[in-house]
C-alpha cells in the first residue's frame, strides 16, 4: 500500500471508501481502535460535507513524519460554493443543511490539527492531522 491515497468523492459509496482507506492507512501507524474510530469519523464528516455542499471533491490521505512523530494527514478539497463565514461555520450547532451542525467543529475536535481555507465560488480545503502515539 502506498503512503498516499486519493479518493474521489461523488457518492455515498465514495464516503465509505474514504473511511476504509483512512482506517487502513492509519492502522499502519499503530493507532488504537479508539483513535481509528476518531479518524474515520472525521473523514466521514468532511467527505459528507463535500457531497452535501460541493457534490464532488477529493479526499487525500497520506502518512506524515514531522520531527520523528508519525501521523496521518487528511486533506478534503472541493471546488464548490465555498463557505461565506468560516467563523460561523466552525461554531457548534450551526448548520446550513439539515444536519446537527457538528461536522466541521466535530472533525476539528477529533483530530490533533485542523486547518480550513475557503473562498466563495472557488471551493474549500480542509487539512486535518492525527499524530500516532510514540512506540516504546
Amino acid at each position: 500500500m502506498t503512503d498516499e491515497i486519493l479518493v474521489h468523492v461523488s457518492s455515498d459509496s465514495d464516503v465509505v471508501a474514504a473511511r476504509e482507506k483512512g482506517r487502513e492507512l492509519s492502522a499502519r501507524l499503530g493507532f488504537s481502535s479508539i483513535d481509528l474510530t476518531l479518524i474515520v469519523t472525521a473523514i466521514s464528516e468532511v467527505a459528507r460535507n463535500i457531497l452535501l455542499y460541493a457534490h464532488e471533491g477529493d479526499i487525500v490521505l497520506r502518512l506524515d513524519n514531522h520531527d520523528g512523530q508519525r501521523g496521518i494527514v487528511v486533506e478534503a478539497r472541493d471546488e464548490g460554493p465555498g463557505i461565506p463565514d468560516l467563523d460561523l461555520a466552525m461554531r457548534d450547532s450551526y448548520s446550513t443543511g439539515n444536519g446537527l451542525g457538528l461536522g466541521l467543529p466535530g472533525a476539528r475536535r477529533l483530530m490533533d490539527e485542523f486547518e480550513i481555507q475557503s473562498e466563495l465560488s472557488k471551493g474549500t480545503i480542509v487539512v486535518m492531522k492525527k499524530w500516532a502515539p510514540e512506540r516504546v
